[in-house]
């Protein structure tokens, strides 16, 4: 799996991302099944409005074989967002998860904004500890029940 590229998103991507997320954070996260339809409201949301200026999506793929995804998305004039980043088992731990996070802040950065932010969920370990190792921090942390589970909500923010 020496060869994985970074493509642009596709609105054919959306079935697929949908599923995978529904799919991975129902084994991996135990989430529910309303975890799905939030996924699919953010994906119909960037494709029907987002502003290619200032907002995009990868899609990592290996001989056309879709591996994970990442959005930065427009939080307000100066401050990006982190969105739907996904990694299949078989990507994981090959340095590709840290790839496509250099490739969502760089496009931040050149796009003017001047840091980024994140929702996620304390269970994410390996993505908090990645989040952490880039210039990453905590800013908040809280319990909340989503999903069908009770979770530490967290929010993560960078300044560039």
């Amino acid at each position: 799996m020496t060869r994985i590229s970074l493509r642009p998103f596709r609105a054919d991507d959306a079935p697929w991302l949908v599923e995978r997320h529904a799919t991975l954070y129902a084994a991996d996260e135990g989430f529910d099944r309303t975890f799905g339809p939030l996924v699919a409201d953010i994906i119909r949301d960037f494709i029907a409005s987002h502003d290619p200026a200032r907002e995009a999506g990868w899609i990592a793929e290996h001989e056309g074989l879709r591996l994970g995804s990442i959005f930065c998305t427009q939080l307000d004039a100066e401050t990006a967002k982190l969105r739907l980043f996904l990694l299949e088992r078989q990507a994981r731990g090959k340095g590709v998860g840290k790839r496509m996070l250099m490739q969502c802040m760089a496009f931040a950065r050149s796009r003017g904004y001047r840091g980024m932010r994140l929702w996620t969920h304390e269970s994410h370990r390996a993505a908090c500890a990645l989040y952490e190792r880039t210039g990453w921090r905590l800013i908040s942390a809280r319990p909340v029940r989503s999903f069908g589970r009770d979770l530490v909500e967290q929010s993560w923010e960078i300044t560039f």
